[in-house]
């Protein structure tokens, strides 16, 4: 199974920019999308962007959109999430996470076969 292990969390004021990244042991026909999604403590997990490894397609919430970045870099097996305009309900644990992609799919967390121990960002007004 893929190994995910994330970076780049922190703390930033809001209107600033951080750049996550999600490192992965290898993909693989059962990991060839890559998502990530955040959690605050007592909600549950929210999908936020996810690509499909090796092209260029993507898609993401409605509340991130314009604002966050998913991108890619195939030779590191790399995937990125660049976090432009935070606003302070960005706050959260990030993880990255791995899926066998399908026509349709989207951010169910149920659909992600494999994840990363997080990275928390933090964002104050």
């Amino acid at each position: 199974q893929v190994q995910l292990v994330e970076s780049g969390g922190g703390s930033v004021q809001a209107g600033g920019s951080l750049r996550l990244s999600c490192a992965a042991s290898a993909y693989t026909s059962s990991s060839n999308c890559m998502g990530w999604f955040r959690q605050t403590p007592g909600k549950e997990r929210e999908g936020v962007a996810r690509i499909l490894t090796g092209r260029t397609i993507t898609y993401y919430t409605n509340s991130v959109k314009g604002r966050f970045t998913i991108s890619q870099d195939n030779a590191k097996n790399t995937v990125y999430l660049q976090m432009n305009s935070l606003k302070p309900e960005d706050t959260a644990m990030y993880y990255c996470a791995a899926a066998r992609c399908y026509a349709g799919l989207g951010l169910g967390v149920y659909d992600y076969v494999a994840w990363g121990q997080g990275t928390q960002v933090t964002v104050s007004s």
